[in-house]
């Protein structure tokens, strides 16, 4: 044997992480639509819907959009560098939709490459958008983005969520470590159940998004025991001293840590793009699939 140096290969941790990536960079299928809810404020739904997006919109090759559809002067775009004042009326407005660019000329984008498409900032308006305007929307985003994301309001009953959660292939449930926001997570559950759209619930990804320093004072993987039940996954985001600034998200200035978690979110939705079938679903209402 030479006296050269010896390559003892990659690592078990390398290994497991490129294949965390391969399963990140699963092809799609047409387009994919996520959505992104919790009941309850404050929970780290925005920073969940950024981070994956990002996330996503890094390690991947083809777009990615959020799009805000929450009708209370949502918080998305505030988390990328303002690019535009446009909102999603603005792109529905536009009569001349035709290329990519012309739909980029509404949206911000990070560093990252995530585009985030601004809810409404007047109350009034915000509150007025409506189901058939956000299938709008999404029948636009659908021609350009393999990837879209939508930050829900905390309510259910808000005329867009019907659109919202008819058109999901998935959704996230963010919830606090704590037992408030569990039963919060576990009444959207319900609610869920309750109106039509229990086929969501079994493939849901429950998300436990720490937002303050320390563990959490109540046994974390008992929680996730629980919510596994009824989901197909739970994900654990740690508290991260950048999130918790409330600017734009930086991927660079996460900790180790809290860029696996994403990471590993990232892959497990990226697990459920090949259950898609081969032609890009078109957004009809509901009444126009079952009939009256």
């Amino acid at each position: 044997m030479s006296g050269g140096a010896i390559n003892p290969g990659e690592s078990a941790g390398d290994i497991e992480y490129h294949r965390l990536l391969e399963r990140v960079r699963q092809p799609v299928r047409g387009d994919y639509r996520i959505a992104v809810l919790s009941l309850k404020g404050g929970v780290g739904k925005t920073t969940t819907t950024v981070g994956l997006g990002s996330t996503f919109a890094t390690l991947r090759g083809d777009r990615v959009i959020a799009v805000d559809a929450n009708p209370d002067l949502g918080t998305l775009a505030q988390r990328v560098p303002l690019q535009t004042r446009s909102t999603v009326r603005d792109l529905l407005a536009d009569p001349n939709v035709h290329r990519y660019s012309d739909v980029r000329a509404h949206t911000s984008q990070s560093p990252s490459r995530l585009e985030v498409l601004a809810s409404e900032r007047d109350p009034a308006q915000a509150e007025a958008f409506s189901e058939d305007e956000y299938r709008g929307v999404i029948r636009i985003l659908q021609r350009f983005y393999n990837i879209i994301i939508t930050d829900c309001g905390t309510g259910l009953s808000h005329s867009a969520m019907n659109g919202v959660l008819d058109l999901a292939h998935s959704i996230i449930l963010v919830s606090s470590p704590a037992l408030d926001g569990a039963r919060s997570a576990g009444a959207t559950m319900d609610w869920l159940a309750a109106h039509g759209f229990g086929h969501l619930v079994s493939r849901a990804v429950v998300v436990l998004s720490s937002s303050r320093p320390g563990s959490s004072t109540i046994d974390t993987d008992q929680l996730a025991q629980h919510f596994l039940t009824r989901c197909r996954a739970v994900h654990r985001i740690p508290f991260d001293d950048h999130l918790s600034e409330g600017a734009d998200v930086d991927l660079d200035l996460l900790s180790k840590q809290t860029r696996r978690a994403f990471t590993e979110l990232a892959a497990t939705i990226a697990d459920d793009f090949a259950t898609l079938p081969m032609q890009r679903d078109q957004p009809m209402r509901r009444d126009e699939r079952f009939g009256p």
